[in-house]
């Protein structure tokens, strides 16, 4: 996510939403069914338009942009949203054909037809922002539309992964009368057809959601309205939260936080935590422009010598495991080749990598972050990863934090020698950890120019339409990727959803993309 991220972006690595528990009594307004709900974050978007964002911001968009298919909760497969149905036309996996749910209009009234899909996915590969979703529709060659209701995708290539990215919100359908076809909407609203209205927006502090009373589609609101309140630190929003200013938390909380929250004052506030499965990971990028970490054996030895698991244990106090690959457990096909290449950390074998490339000075190196994306955690996670670096005495090391759009600018550019990301799945499948990095552009802006996985690996798996069966091909993308480290993974997080006992479909509210869906949350209308 963002980013996508998916951010698709916590403090602790993680996706959490926590949620406070009510007073026992209930208003009038619940009595009647009245749903109004507060949410507060750290993760604030970095822009409205879609056509502009690959990061956080979908945690917004996904509530008030409608796409062709999503993924309802518990699926890991793309479902029908604002299409009637999608299918393939060919064996190949060449040509998707999606048929339109009837009557559909934006909030302004305009028609979602097949002319505003097609408007919605061109501008994105005409604006071609450096940190847009386009690279996501690498396979896409042209659009063509027939009638007011039928869409058809031709792809250069074949693609059976095409049905996932149209149900991630890179996807997002805007319409054509609010967004130019040549140029980024910079009015702070939003025209959308998705399950809210965007009633209110200020930008950094807050978002106003109500209902969209034209809204079709899969999701099935259990609230009326949400403001969701952007916090610039995660103790303000928490404090927050205690002092029952918002009904719930999401996004941004550090571990100790989230061990405050599972502690028994918590529970005596009526706060239950409960922990999940998470695919968000983080990692570090080698830029191959830096002459110092052009050089293998300098990426190896820092390979060698971080140690995840003191990393997690002192950030992170077991809310994120180690991650030995940049496809996370729990994702089809996962692997351990970082820890099969390295195994434990170790000095020595680090100071031999570097003698044997005839490197015996102590190497400089700068490491970037951001210092407000992922939360509260990462500066401690960067201070960690220097005193291991520089208590190893092959290394000095400089770490230097950034705002979200100057360091995402940055990376783009090829600034930022070494830089830390993190990466929430745009969609379920293992392609989503491998196809995003590699290649002349790429998520994380530093050309890769891995030819096996481009050129073999992934249009092998791509033309195979059975997920399942493509075990094989993503396994030796693994081994790949830690052959020539110039990504190297770090930890994955978990989820965690805590919730009061008038709160409910927490459970729920987290999508395959670890989006959250604002829909599903509503209070209990009885104890």
């Amino acid at each position: 996510m963002f980013n996508r991220t998916r951010c698709l972006q916590t403090a602790a690595a993680l996706a959490s939403i926590s949620l406070l528990a009510g007073c026992g009594v209930l208003s009038e307004d619940d009595e009647k069914g009245n749903q109004k709900l507060v949410v507060g974050t750290t993760s604030s978007p970095s822009t409205l338009d879609p056509a502009a964002a690959w990061d956080g911001s979908w945690e917004l968009y996904r509530n008030v942009y409608q796409t062709l298919l999503a993924f309802p909760t518990g699926s890991t497969k793309p479902q029908p949203d604002a299409a009637q149905s999608c299918e393939f036309t060919d064996s190949a996996n060449e040509s998707y054909r999606c048929v339109l749910r009837k009557g559909l209009k934006f909030s302004n009234g305009e028609a979602l037809d097949a002319k505003a899909v097609k408007h919605s996915f061109d501008r994105i590969r005409t604006i071609n922002s450096k940190v847009g979703p386009k690279d996501l529709f690498g396979s896409l060659e042209r659009i063509e539309t027939s009638g007011d209701l039928t869409v058809v995708f031709h792809l250069s290539t074949p693609d059976a992964t095409f049905p996932f990215v149209l149900g991630s919100p890179a996807a997002s359908l805007v319409a054509p009368k609010e967004y130019p076809a040549d140029a980024l909407r910079t009015d702070g609203k939003v025209t959308g057809s998705g399950p809210y209205l965007l009633q209110a927006y200020e930008d950094k502090k807050r978002a106003e959601l109500v209902r969209n009373p034209d809204y079709t589609g899969f999701a099935n609101r259990r609230n009326d309205s949400v403001t969701i309140t952007y916090f610039d630190d995660s103790a303000k929003m928490v404090a927050a939260l205690k002092a029952k200013e918002i009904d719930a938390t999401y996004r941004g909380l550090t571990a100790e936080e989230i061990k405050d929250l599972q502690g028994a004052e918590a529970r005596k506030q009526g706060i239950q935590v409960v922990e999940g499965y998470g695919a968000e990971i983080r990692y570090l990028v080698f830029n191959p422009k830096d002459p110092a970490v052009a050089k293998p054996a300098v990426r190896e030895a820092v390979a060698q010598i971080i140690d995840r698991g003191a990393l997690v244990a002192k950030i992170y106090r077991g809310t994120a495991e180690p991650l030995y690959s940049m496809v996370p457990k729990g994702v089809a096909s996962h692997k351990t080749p970082f820890y099969d290449r390295f195994g434990q950390p170790s000095v020595s074998k680090a100071k031999a990598i570097l003698r044997e490339a005839g490197i015996t000075d102590p190497v400089r190196l700068t490491l970037f972050y951001t210092t407000d994306r992922y939360g509260s955690s990462t500066a401690g996670e960067f201070e960690e990863i220097k005193r291991q670096l520089d208590a190893s005495g092959l290394f000095e090391v400089t770490i230097e934090g950034k705002p979200w759009k100057v360091f995402q600018e940055g990376y783009k550019s090829g600034e930022y020698p070494v830089f830390g990301r993190g990466w929430f799945p745009d969609f379920p499948d293992p392609d989503n950890f491998i196809a995003p990095f590699v290649g002349k552009e790429n998520a994380v802006g530093t050309p890769y120019d891995a030819k096996e996985i481009t050129t073999e690996l992934l249009p092998q798996s791509r033309r195979q339409g059975d997920r399942g069966a493509v075990g094989k091909q993503f396994e030796r993308a693994q081994e790949i990727l830690a052959e020539d480290v110039r990504l190297l993974p770090l930890w994955q997080g978990k989820l965690y959803v805590a919730a009061g006992e008038d709160i409910g479909g927490g459970e729920r509210a987290l999508d395959p993309q670890t989006v959250m869906q604002m829909w599903e949350l509503y209070r209990k209308t009885s104890w």
